[in-house]
C-alpha cells in the first residue's frame, strides 16, 4: 500500500484507508471482517467519529483492529456541541473507551460549532501533552476557517482538514485545497463515491470512466480513487463493510493514471463554479 505523511505529523499514512461512516447499519460481523482485511492490504488508516452510530461504530472498529493497534493510524472526530474544553477532554476519554485504545493517533474536530475554537484547540494540545492525542485537525473547514485554526494554533500543528471530496463535488478544488497545501496540512477526502451516487455506465461521465478503467484493466472505482489522490497532500476513506469492496478499494492505491486520463475525467466531470459553502453531502 502506498503510503505518505500526513501533513506536518512526519508520520507514513496508507493513501487509501478506510472509512466507517454508517458502517452500524451493516451485518456487524462482514463489516468487521472487511475492517481487518484492510488491515492485512495495508489500509491502516481508520476513520471514525463519536456520531457514527452514537458511538457504536467506535465499538465496531475497537474489536476489528484488537489484536493489530501498533500498526494502525487511528482518527476519530469530537462533535462540535461537545467541543469545549472540558467537553472535548471528555469525549476523547470516552471515545477511547469504546475504541479500546489508550491512545488516537489524529483527532479532529466534525465541523466548526458554537464553541471557541480557541477552546478545542487548547484541549487538542493537552490530549496531545497527556499522550491521548498524537495529532489533531479539523473536518469541513473552509479556507477562512482554516486560516483561522492556523492562527490559533500555530504553523505545522494542524494535521488534516477532513472534507467531501469526489468526482461529482469537486468544490474543494477552488480554496480549500490551496488553503491547506499552503499551511502543509494533509486533505482526508470522505464520501469519494459520492455516497450512493457514483457514476452509472449509461450516463456520458459513466462511460468516460468505464473506458479508463478497461484501458488499466481496473473498475470504475478504481479509478475515481486514484483520480481523487492524484495530488501529493490528498488521502481518501472510502467505506467498505464488505470483503470483496475493501480489496477493490486497496487495489486502486497501485493505479496511475495518464495526464490524458485525468484530463477527460476532469472534463467528464467538471469543477463547477465555486459554491457560497462547503459542500458536506
Amino acid at each position: 500500500m502506498k503510503t505518505r505523511l500526513m501533513g506536518p505529523t512526519g508520520i507514513p499514512v496508507s493513501v487509501i484507508g478506510q472509512g466507517t461512516w454508517y458502517l452500524e447499519q451493516s451485518d456487524r460481523r462482514e463489516a468487521i471482517q472487511a475492517v481487518r482485511r484492510g488491515l492485512e492490504l495495508g489500509m491502516t488508516h481508520i476513520d471514525t467519529a463519536e456520531m457514527y452510530g452514537s458511538g457504536e461504530v467506535e465499538r465496531m472498529v475497537g474489536e476489528g483492529i484488537a489484536g493489530h493497534r501498533p500498526e494502525v493510524f487511528l482518527a476519530s472526530k469530537v462533535l462540535p456541541e461537545h467541543a469545549s474544553y472540558k467537553g472535548t477532554l471528555r469525549g476523547c476519554e470516552a471515545s477511547l473507551k469504546r475504541l479500546r485504545t489508550e491512545y488516537l493517533d489524529l483527532y479532529l474536530l466534525h465541523w466548526a460549532g458554537r464553541y471557541p475554537l480557541a477552546e478545542t484547540i487548547r484541549a487538542f494540545e493537552q490530549l496531545v501533552s497527556d499522550g491521548k492525542v498524537r495529532a489533531y485537525g479539523v473536518s469541513n473547514f473552509d479556507p477562512g476557517e482554516i486560516e483561522e485554526a492556523v492562527s490559533i494554533a500555530g504553523p505545522e500543528k494542524i494535521a488534516c482538514n477532513q472534507v467531501l471530496y469526489h468526482l461529482r463535488q469537486r468544490a474543494i478544488e477552488h480554496g480549500v485545497i490551496p488553503a491547506c497545501e499552503k499551511h502543509g496540512i494533509a486533505v482526508v477526502a470522505y464520501s469519494p463515491f459520492g455516497s450512493g451516487r457514483f457514476p452509472s455506465r449509461n450516463t456520458p461521465g459513466g462511460k468516460v470512466l468505464a473506458k479508463i478503467a478497461v484501458s488499466h484493466r481496473a473498475t470504475p472505482h478504481q479509478v475515481a480513487l486514484a483520480f481523487l489522490t492524484k495530488r501529493q497532500n490528498i488521502f481518501t476513506i472510502p467505506k467498505a463493510s464488505q470483503v470483496r469492496h475493501v480489496e477493490e478499494n486497496a487495489e486502486a492505491a497501485d493505479l496511475e493514471l495518464s495526464k490524458k486520463d485525468i484530463h477527460n475525467l476532469e472534463h467528464a466531470f467538471p469543477l463547477g463554479s465555486r459554491p457560497r459553502g462547503l459542500p458536506t453531502i
